[in-house]
């Protein structure tokens, strides 16, 4: 934290994080207040999703080959540009305000510039600090990230309650110009630029080939990747706090943050602490705790164990994030961290989404305590597989990275 870069890097993450979740929760309350239709809540995900996937693999390449520090500076302001529609949409400056297409066009544009924000992180990261501190660095970026989730949406709900949908969305519109400041007051040299560019689809093939082609990177953001997917059972909270837990509506805000704070916590002793040896089993054993922890919230009927199961399951998964971070800095060659760091966008940016739509799905067909056991169930069997599959990483120490 003596690092002026790494602060100014931390500044821009955390007000990036902060709008956008903002943004998210504010929407959310929005459409459903206009329509009433929980069905219209599920393409606000869809919305940002399907632009973020179209964008994310070119985004990379344009990390890759452009400067790091003005794109994202110009990413932030584009991410300024949603809250600002938003609000010209809730105060009736852009239409009647009661229609719905122009927010999830405006949302549209939030996944077309969400798609920027991780791969310019990412390649910072990296010339910010030196290769020693990178386990710290990941560890502190981490807690970053993870106060924003919690601080966010709690910040977005405030204002929307107190002074309305459009001094939230002007909020967020704050934050995201402060994340431009920060990123423009970093000092940063830029890794020297190749004079003969590999035609664009080309070069975005070879940071797939990269990252398919390493066992180690691969084994670690696909197990990530389906313990989101397979586990996502917070976005199911709401339905066992009224059907299982039988608790007020407080109770939701407890158990939607209780993650949060067990990946917060194990983040701040991981910044002290940082694993090297047995990296690998530590990854495996953490993914298969998270597994465990969401069947331990399935099966239980106790308010405060669920929560503390889930506040376990936080912990896993703040061991994994580190874990995965750390990898990915170590593993890439600087002049391909855009790409990779956009295919990983691809594997972990819409898990969360997709695994509430499984979640969901499941829930529907099997039942609440079954489709959460299940997806615990099948998370373990994915540590299973991967530890078979990708014995590299299964021996990883870090210090051979």
């Amino acid at each position: 934290m003596r690092n002026g870069g790494f602060r100014a890097l931390m500044a821009y993450r955390l007000c990036s994080i902060l709008s956008y979740q903002m943004v998210a929760v504010t929407v959310g309350w929005h459409v459903y207040e206009l329509t009433r239709n929980p069905w219209m809540l599920g393409l606000i995900g869809l919305a940002e999703v399907l632009p973020y996937f179209c964008v994310a693999p070119f985004a990379g390449y344009l990390v890759d080959h452009l400067p790091r520090r003005k794109l994202g500076m110009v990413a932030c302001l584009g991410l300024a540009t949603t809250p600002l529609l938003l609000a010209a949409i809730t105060v009736g400056w852009l239409g009647d305000g009661h229609g719905v297409g122009l927010i999830y066009a405006s949302v549209a544009v939030t996944g077309m510039v969400r798609a920027f924000l991780g791969p310019v992180y990412n390649a910072l990261f990296a010339r910010v600090l030196p290769r020693e501190q990178f386990a710290h660095g990941a560890s502190l970026g981490s807690v970053v990230f993870q106060a924003g989730l919690v601080v966010g949406p709690a910040i977005g709900g405030v204002l929307v309650g107190s002074a309305g949908k459009h001094v939230a969305y002007f909020t967020a519109a704050v934050f995201a110009i402060a994340a431009s400041m920060a990123i423009a007051r970093l000092q940063v040299t830029e890794p020297p630029r190749q004079l003969q560019r590999a035609p664009i689809f080309s070069s975005i093939a070879d940071g797939a080939r990269f990252v398919l082609g390493h066992q180690i990177l691969l084994g670690a953001l696909a197990l990530d990747m389906f313990a989101v997917l397979f586990g996502g059972a917070i976005s199911l909270a709401p339905a066992f706090i009224k059907e299982i837990l039988h608790y007020g509506p407080e109770g939701l805000g407890i158990l939607r943050g209780a993650p949060a704070l067990g990946a917060v916590a194990m983040g701040v002793w991981l910044s002290r602490h940082p694993v090297e040896r047995h990296a690998g089993r530590v990854l495996l054993c953490a993914v298969a705790g998270f597994g465990l922890c969401i069947i331990g919230f399935g099966l239980s009927t106790q308010f405060w164990l669920s929560a503390f199961l889930l506040m376990l399951s936080g912990v896993c998964d703040g061991v994994s994030v580190v874990l995965r971070t750390t990898i990915l800095q170590l593993a890439t060659p600087d002049a391909m961290r855009g790409r990779v760091s956009s295919i990983n966008g691809l594997f972990i940016g819409s898990s969360n989404e997709l695994g509430a739509f499984y979640a969901g799905s499941m829930a529907r067909l099997l039942g609440l305590v079954p489709a959460v056991v299940l997806g615990g169930c099948v998370t373990l069997g994915v540590v299973g597989v991967t530890s078979w599959r990708a014995p590299k990483l299964r021996r990883l120490d870090l210090r051979e990275l």
